[in-house]
């Protein structure tokens, strides 16, 4: 996979705004990006989080009900930590800040509950093309995706949904990367498409349904 950053972000949907950026910027002490309009009432607040962007979705009319994502939990590693510390965010999301180098994490980690080991290192490891340093681990250039615990996994079919909701993968062609996955086994969750002059994406999903997004921003690679 070519990648156009060796990070990657992840995506939380809430109705909670102001607790929400008072958690991150002010708990977690993430620098604030920029908002980005997503249409129907959507709107998204990024911030840094070492290389990788936190995607904080807010939407203005009551999220669904849905059964959570495999996402379980973030970690981040923060500089001049001693000892990890557990958090959860205003929604219940779960961090973990972590000592720079705590089991490999240097930027963030994002922690999966699978209900199938063998289908997800098929997925990572082939049609994702990741690089796994030890059993249950995979590597998208800093960021880990760690395999947390193994139980069924409720599947779900809309990913605007409260909580942790999807990955991002930034590459340099959306539609020849969204293709591959696919040619590769992977499940397609939505074709490419152009927001304006800023992105094109698209979606796939991982075995147990989970949307990771593949992402050609214009501000990063220089076209669409």
């Amino acid at each position: 996979m070519n990648l156009a950053k060796p990070h990657l972000d992840v995506g939380l949907f809430t109705n909670r705004r102001e607790e929400q950026l008072h958690f991150w910027q002010q708990t977690i002490g993430l620098e604030y990006d920029h908002m980005g309009k997503l249409g129907g009432g959507m709107q998204q607040l990024r911030h840094h989080m070492n290389g990788s962007i936190l995607k904080v979705n807010h939407a203005r009319d009551p999220l669904p009900p849905e059964p959570a994502s495999g996402i379980v939990r973030v970690r981040i590693a923060r500089p001049g930590l001693a000892q990890r510390q557990a958090l959860a965010d205003p929604d219940g999301n779960a961090v973990l800040l972590v000592p720079p180098g705590d089991e490999g994490v240097t930027g963030i980690a994002i922690e999966l509950a699978v209900s199938n080991r063998d289908a997800h290192d098929r997925f990572w490891r082939h049609a994702m093309q990741f690089e796994s340093p030890r059993p249950g681990v995979y590597v998208c250039g800093d960021t880990q995706v760690i395999i947390a615990e193994t139980r069924a996994v409720a599947r779900c079919d809309n990913w605007r949904a409260p909580g942790w909701r999807y990955t991002t993968v930034q590459i340099r062609d959306c539609v020849a990367e969204h293709a591959g996955v696919l040619a590769r086994g992977g499940e397609e969750g939505r074709p490419p498409m152009l927001l304006g002059d800023t992105v094109r994406y698209s979606f796939v999903r991982d075995p147990d349904g989970n949307f990771i997004e593949l992402s050609q921003r214009a501000s990063l690679v220089g076209h669409l």
